[in-house]
This record gives structure tokens, sequence and C-alpha cells, in this order.
């Protein structure tokens, strides 16, 4: 079970010690302007304890502060993070907004160190509670981004969030979650991919859960025919 960390500002009489790497960021969110500041940058990279503020776009006033023990990125060419994207096997920008689980309201994923699969990017990922009226912590979906190839995608029209896992060269694992009001995340959907037989070919695997009850297909296809680009 994965100890999940609810960080602290790093914070020194109000005042950032490590104000020196600090980056304003007006376009990673359509409703708060963010301002990051990180313990340490070399050259194109920055890691170590980092606080960001969310600052309303409408009133200007500081929103919501969050931590992460280590917000690793590189910069661009213009000397600032990227935000929003999500690269299998490349960028995963250090901030990522987005409706994670479907609600209507902006979501956010802090990046924390490289601790999800093969030593990848993984996240914090924060849900807007409209109760509370502040971002909170999922442990559900943070433990998606911990666990997997990094970050997971989220397919907005059919409501699904999608994580990649895999073995080596030759077995990968596609997974689909539904977010069930109430109840949280169902999976919903697999694609398995297994070359791992040794005989040229793949066993594609295909489970999809269709009236509470798992439907299973498998087929082989040569190896070059299935990966051909």
């Amino acid at each position: 079970m994965m100890n999940y960390r609810f960080l602290l500002p790093f914070m020194l009489l109000g005042t950032i010690v490590w104000g020196q790497n600090h980056f304003e960021l007006k376009d990673a969110s359509r409703n708060y302007d963010v301002s990051i500041d990180v313990q340490n940058c070399e050259k194109d990279e920055c890691s170590g304890k980092a606080v960001i503020d969310l600052r309303d776009k409408k009133t200007s006033n500081i929103f919501q502060t969050l931590t992460s023990e280590d917000l690793n990125f590189y910069l661009k060419e213009d000397q600032k993070p990227t935000v929003n994207i999500i690269q299998l096997y490349d960028e995963q920008s250090p901030l990522i907004f987005n409706d994670f689980n479907f609600d209507g309201t902006e979501d956010i994923a802090i990046r924390n160190g490289n601790e999800s699969s093969y030593g990848g990017p993984s996240y914090d990922v924060y849900v807007f509670n409209s109760t509370k009226k502040r971002f909170v912590m999922s442990e559900e979906l943070t433990s998606l981004a911990y666990e997997n190839l990094g970050m997971f995608q989220t397919d907005s029209e059919r409501k699904r969030i999608v994580t990649y896992a895999k073995s080596g060269c030759c077995w990968h694992l596609t997974t689909e979650y539904a977010v069930v009001p109430k109840k949280g995340l169902v999976k919903v959907y697999e694609l398995e991919e297994d070359a791992m037989g040794g005989d040229e070919t793949v066993k594609v695997t295909k489970r999809e859960l269709k009236n509470n009850k798992w439907v299973a297909k498998s087929t082989k296809y040569p190896i070059k025919e299935y990966y051909k680009e």
C-alpha cells in the first residue's frame, strides 16, 4: 500500500527560501495564474521541494497553496516549464490542469518525483471539492499516477481515465476506468498485448466489463503485421 504524503508548505517567516528559482505561469489554467518556487535549478533542469501558489484570475488573490517534495522538470528555451503535456515515454509537465473526474470543474496534478513504473514521473492528484471550495488530494487518482507509466490520460468524450503499464519490451497493458459518482474508479476495459511467447506473434486480449460481467476475447497476430507503422 502506498504511503501518501500530505505535505506542508516549505516556508520560513512567510518568505520562500529559494525565491531565486521563481516561475510565473499565466496560461496553465483557465481559472488560476500560477507561481512556482522550486529549491534547485541547474542549467535546464529544476528539482527539489517546491511551493505552488494558485492565484484566482478574477480577484488576483491567492486561492490555494500546494507543495511538492520533488517538483522535477526541464525548462523550455524561454526558461519556463511546460504545462499540461502528457507524452508516454517523453515529456510530462510538472503541472497538469484538467477535469480528471469529469464533474465539470478543473483539477490539478503536481509532479512529485520519479516514483512511477521504470522510474517515470509520479504525481499527486488534487480534485476540486465543491463543498470545501478547495483542492483535495485524491488517493485513487494519485495511486494511478504512481503505479503506472507516469501520469494517466483522460478521454473527456467517453469519460474514461486511461493508464499504461509494461513489463520489459514485449508486454503492454492499457487500462480504462470510469468515474462513478459516490463510488469512485471502476475498471471497465483492458487491452493486453503479449509478445513474450518467443514465436514471433503477439497475443492481443481485450477484456470489457458489460452488464457487470467481464467479457474477454484473444487473438494472435504476427508481430511484424501488428506493429507495422
